[in-house]
């Protein structure tokens, strides 16, 4: 499908099943500076295939056929939380990256009226001319990677070092791998312990065939106690669905965890650590500036002709859901997490 741009730039919805399409734009995302994993069109894939919400992506091409902008875009439903275009869903990240991003918008807008949606929002990037701005929900932590485990240890702040070097001194071991089950087990776990519905165990084997990824796991006498899924790239590591069970706090498994995933970076020739996004004032984002990482405020933009999408677990209306989602037993939890949590993104 193609949209009506600028002279310069002819904006269409490529078509991520052809390999032909999705490898030039995975090779234009590559040479971008501002490129996160979220604008690969494997993202884009995996979402739609873990959580059955539709890929709809936009570039922005030359007269002669080079792409010079491009804007993932996931079609969100969902019968609880309505229906957005975002960019992009179940990422911390994505809106337009290269140029275009006055036709981008435009066509993402135009895509959305002809869906009958009525809000789409992108998460990062450059912002379109009269959309709406909020630097205000989010903040992101990422810090270069120290040279050496001891040195990465004076770079953490004197009280978190002291928990680190107790995490150190406890029988827990490390491994790295890509053990997805035993990794899920664990997160679904921590989410719940949080009152939040665990997103689809489709979702992460989708994203771990699509991107350069791994697993780090922490257990105690044999059984997993903390894990951390990651994503790689540019010399990044970003430790992206992590958590721990009931016993990691005791254990300090999750400081042992962060701390062993520096160093499996490090080895991994990753020079960058990306901690994520957390809100403003929230025990995440405490956490991590106990470890060094100072708060960046995030920009994301939107445009909306109705009411905007209410996905925030920390909104009032959603307390009494939170406080009874914590207390359901696991089992029951893990089951109906996933029909929710598709439409969370």
């Amino acid at each position: 499908m193609i949209f009506q741009a600028a002279v310069l730039l002819g904006v269409r919805e490529a078509d991520l099943r052809d390999a032909g399409d999705a490898a030039r734009i995975d090779a234009f995302v590559r040479a971008q500076p501002a490129a996160t994993p979220f604008h690969f069109a494997g993202w884009s894939r995996a979402v739609a295939a873990g959580c059955r919400q539709r890929a709809r992506y936009l570039v922005a091409e030359r007269a002669n056929g080079d792409i010079a902008g491009v804007l993932p875009l996931t079609e969100m439903r969902s019968a609880l939380f309505g229906r957005a275009l975002v960019s992009t869903g179940f990422g911390v990240g994505g809106g337009v990256l290269g140029e275009g991003v006055e036709e981008l918008a435009s066509g993402a807008w135009a895509l959305a009226e002809r869906l009958g949606i009525v809000s789409v929002e992108l998460r990062g990037g450059e912002g379109p001319a009269g959309w709406t701005r909020d630097d205000a929900s989010y903040v992101g932590f990422a810090r270069p990677l120290a040279a050496s485990d001891e040195a990465e240890l004076l770079a953490i702040p004197r009280k978190q070092r002291a928990e680190v070097r107790r995490a150190l001194g406890n029988d827990l071991a490390v491994v790295t791998g890509g053990d997805l089950a035993e990794h899920y087990r664990v997160y679904a776990e921590s989410v719940r312990n949080l009152g939040t519905p665990v997103f689809p165990a489709a979702l992460f084997r989708a994203v771990a065939a699509e991107l350069d990824s791994d697993i780090l796991t922490v257990r105690h006498e044999g059984r997993a106690v903390a894990s951390v899924f990651n994503l790689y790239f540019n010399g990044a590591v970003y430790p992206y669905w992590g958590g721990g069970t009931a016993a990691a706090r005791g254990l300090r498994a999750n400081d042992r965890m962060y701390f062993a995933l520096m160093s499996h970076a490090r080895a991994r020739d990753c020079t960058r650590f990306d901690f994520g996004r957390s809100k403003p004032g929230t025990g995440a984002a405490a956490f991590k500036k106990n470890w060094g990482f100072e708060p960046a405020p995030l920009t994301y933009w939107s445009r909306s002709d109705g009411a905007v999408r209410a996905v925030n677990p920390l909104n009032p209306k959603y307390r009494a859901m939170v406080a009874t989602w914590k207390r359901l037993p696991l089992p029951l939890a893990t089951l109906l997490g996933p029909p929710i949590a598709r439409g969370l993104g």
